[in-house]
């Protein structure tokens, strides 16, 4: 069994927008998500959050506190994920898809209205995203 560890970043502007991306593999269908990804070498799930926030969005931002673990398991595939969010501040840098793995197909802000009309990449997400977003 594969053990994937990793983690994503919950960013809610002034506005009460949610930040997201549009995602999806060459042969997958695009769907929306916050930004997250895998960990690499020793690195902590903070600098994880840190690094792909980056990565997938172009800015850079800091942690403000650890919001919850998801630990499961993906029969289809055979792996077994622990993935952390983390509630993320904007301290520098400009909205741009610059994704090194070329899965991000466009970044959003999104409101709590939108969020319920979006094809999600993890529709169980939805509850706990909103309930974040003052309403």
């Amino acid at each position: 069994m594969f053990k994937w560890k990793g983690a994503a970043g919950v960013c809610i502007n002034e506005n009460n927008q949610l930040l997201m991306v549009l995602q999806a593999a060459p042969d997958e269908e695009p769907k929306w998500t916050v930004p997250s990804g895998g960990l690499e070498g020793n690195e902590t799930f903070e600098k994880c959050c840190i690094r792909e926030f980056e990565e997938e969005t172009g800015l850079k931002v800091e942690v403000i506190a650890k919001l919850r673990d998801k630990n499961g398991l993906n029969e289809q595939y055979g792996i077994q994920f622990e993935l952390q969010y983390f509630q993320v501040k904007v301290v520098s840098g400009e909205l741009t898809v610059q994704d090194p793995d070329e899965l991000i197909l466009e970044i959003a802000w999104k409101s709590i209205d939108e969020i319920d009309q979006l094809e999600m990449s993890y529709p169980e997400d939805v509850d706990f995203l909103k309930g974040l977003m003052v309403s």
